[in-house]
């Protein structure tokens, strides 16, 4: 679908309504034993057994009505008015009038008040104007149209205001001391809000909140067998985080109780990135943030990483800074799964995936996934056509 398609196009669609139907079997003639007729089993036109579960799904019904009143909540903070609720009701192509209201409550001024409070709850920070711009600045690429992936990659802009009075934006740039700025990886209200020993806490956040899952981020093909009671699942070399035995302060290369390196492997090549803001968020020349030992001295790379090992996003996606971080990120399927997962589960009335492991299959949003691609990382778009596709409409 592309990205500069009108909303009415979108009305012309048709919805496929799936129908049970049950297998089709051919009796024998006469009773049991061995003389009786015998089942002769399911011909090649049966259909499938259903699971239970397939069998729920199959009994579903659209509903327009009841999906507008969701959809009214979620996209407005308002239940649909009786006139709406009737011209969906009355109308000859019900479809075509619920998806013309659904792109009405898009393009209101209370779609970018909810948008506002979304990304707030998201990010998890809020409450002062700086710690707000993080979650102003989301809904601001939402409601404007612009790729969500400048959370990870914006250079300007990234401390915005937002008048809900008005309901107008206004683009500010962070001032933090950050030579080149990347989107929320190097915003001050972040870096203050989740500072603490070795930069974890701001690992974890951008871990969580852009993949959706929680730490170990990577799992290796085959495990590697530490001892017989110790495995280690990371693709990363073992030694490629610093221990008591190659020059750090903390052995993140213990496996006596925990192997440590399951989650630190990703964790460690991360952090040293967003170990040069202090407790204020602002950056500074050298590494601000402490480590866990008596009298907690900053952190030193040698705690994180071993002499001549680089950081990055994944194994196989180096980053040497966190512009470059950014980059890698937004171009990785995983972080515009998150993207599309957080939006399925937000219409559909679940929890936040990662707390409340409301995790989603991804074959499950395939349809807009593959939209949200194609269409540059619209989310304004990605909502619509998740508040029209087939899943949401049916009860």
């Amino acid at each position: 679908m592309n990205k500069a398609k009108t909303w009415s196009a979108a009305f012309a669609l048709l919805l496929g309504l799936s129908a049970c139907s049950g297998d089709t079997q051919t009796q024998g003639n006469g009773g049991g034993g061995n003389n009786g007729g015998v089942d002769a089993g399911p011909t090649e036109d049966a259909a499938p057994e259903l699971t239970p579960f397939e069998e729920a799904l199959e009994e579903r019904e659209v509903d327009y009505s009841a999906a507008l009143r969701i959809a009214a909540l979620r996209l407005t903070g308002d239940l649909p008015t009786l006139t709406e609720l009737q011209s969906v009701a009355t109308a000859g192509d019900q479809k075509s009038a619920y998806e013309a209201l659904v792109a009405a409550y898009i393009a209101d001024p209370r779609f970018t008040d909810t948008q506002v409070e979304f990304w707030k709850n998201t990010f998890k920070m809020g409450g002062s104007v700086e710690l707000d711009s993080a979650g102003v600045l989301a809904a601001q690429l939402v409601v404007e149209g612009r790729p969500l992936t400048e959370l990870l990659t914006a250079a300007t802009g990234t401390c915005p205001t937002y008048d809900a009075n008005t309901q107008v934006f206004t683009p500010t740039d962070c001032d933090n001391g950050v030579p080149v700025h990347a989107g929320l990886l190097t915003h001050p209200g972040m870096n203050a809000h989740f500072t603490s020993n070795m930069a974890f806490r701001r690992v974890r956040w951008v871990q969580e909140t852009f993949a959706c899952t929680a730490f170990p981020a990577e799992v290796a093909a085959e495990p590697e067998a530490l001892s017989d009671t110790a495995l280690y699942t990371a693709p990363w070399e073992f030694t490629s985080i610093s221990g008591t035995a190659n020059g750090g302060d903390i052995d993140f290369l213990d496996y006596q109780s925990v192997v440590c390196a399951n989650c630190h492997a990703t964790m460690n090549h991360m952090a040293p990135l967003f170990g040069y803001f202090d407790d204020l968020g602002l950056q500074t020349d050298d590494i601000s943030v402490p480590k866990p030992v008596d009298g907690n001295p900053p952190t030193a790379l040698i705690d994180w990483l071993p002499d001549g090992e680089t950081t990055g996003w994944r194994v196989d996606a180096p980053a040497a800074d966190l512009p470059a971080l950014g980059a890698v990120m937004a171009a990785d399927p995983r972080v515009a799964e998150c993207s599309v997962a957080r939006a399925w589960n937000w219409a559909m009335g679940k929890g936040d995936i990662v707390d409340t492991l409301a995790a989603v299959p991804p074959a499950v949003f395939q349809t807009q996934f593959d939209d949200f691609v194609a269409n540059g990382y619209d989310y304004k778009e990605l909502l619509y056509q998740v508040f029209t596709s087939d899943d949401f409409v049916q009860f």
